[in-house]
């Protein structure tokens, strides 16, 4: 069994065990969009929340969204991203409520979803999109999950790895996220954005869209990665080990922005 599996299986025991989400007063009120915070920001920045990993444990395991998530906007982050999992990314749903009064960019919440009731809970929360990763479910489940999201006014993040996973890219997809990291072994490959980026702009072409946005995800550490990345049509770039590793991660972003410039 590969990590993916092993994620995936433990989420399945936790929706068994799932106590319905009760957020904060404030959350769940305005909604963003963060396929148009992508197309207006200059950076594309989408600034992670993410203490611990599977491949390297934890990351920065004293700290709080409070401590980084707010410096992430002051510094010029086009949106984030908070992970949600707690046995393998030390992340809890509380996170995104705590965070929607403190900022107003929008927030995806990362998890491994494969339940509606998940979308109910992000929701909920406050948060503006959620992430569908092809590798944890079946077309048709995806597309059931993408129609709940927009039915509650939600944006769609889905994640491909690979040429197989393309058909699961439809007309209604919000923005398409390139995962440079291998689910199955969590090596990480920046080539493959950019192997990838052609072949989702020529399955967007196909369906009629013209104006695709696209997500480079994970193993991006430098400014000059993310210059070859734009000009190959990539509007966001999805960081989060870059700056949690860092003893101050909103000023890390905020100096790998200005360095963009």
């Amino acid at each position: 069994m590969d990590i993916l599996e092993k994620i995936v299986e433990n989420k399945r025991r936790e929706l068994l065990l799932r106590e319905e989400f009760t957020p904060i007063p404030q959350a769940g009120k305005k909604r963003r969009s963060l396929r148009e915070a992508l197309l207006r920001s200059e950076s594309g920045i989408i600034a992670e929340f993410k203490r611990k990993s599977p491949s390297r444990g934890w990351i920065h395991e004293n700290i709080s969204p409070e401590d980084v998530v707010p410096l992430y906007e002051k510094g010029g982050a086009a949106a984030l991203s908070i992970l949600t999992d707690g046995d393998f990314f030390g992340g809890q749903l509380d996170y995104i409520a705590r965070m929607r009064p403190l900022v107003d960019i929008p927030i995806l919440r990362k998890d491994f979803i494969i339940d509606p009731l998940q979308i109910d809970d992000a929701f909920a929360a406050g948060a503006d999109a959620v992430l569908l990763i092809a590798a944890c479910l079946k077309r048709e489940e995806c597309a059931l999950l993408t129609k709940k999201a927009h039915s509650k006014g939600l944006e769609v993040l889905l994640e491909v790895h690979s040429s197989k996973e393309l058909d699961y890219i439809q007309e209604d997809t919000d923005v398409v996220g390139v995962n440079n990291r291998n689910l199955g072994t969590f090596v990480t490959d920046v080539e493959n954005s950019f192997a990838m980026a052609p072949l989702i702009k020529g399955r967007f072409r196909a369906l009629g869209v013209s104006r695709p946005v696209m997500i480079s995800e994970s193993g991006i550490s430098s400014p000059e990665t993310v210059r070859q990345l734009r000009k190959e049509g990539f509007r966001g770039f999805l960081m989060g080990e870059n700056f949690m590793k860092r003893e101050d991660p909103g000023k890390a972003l905020k100096e790998f922005i200005t360095s963009l410039q």
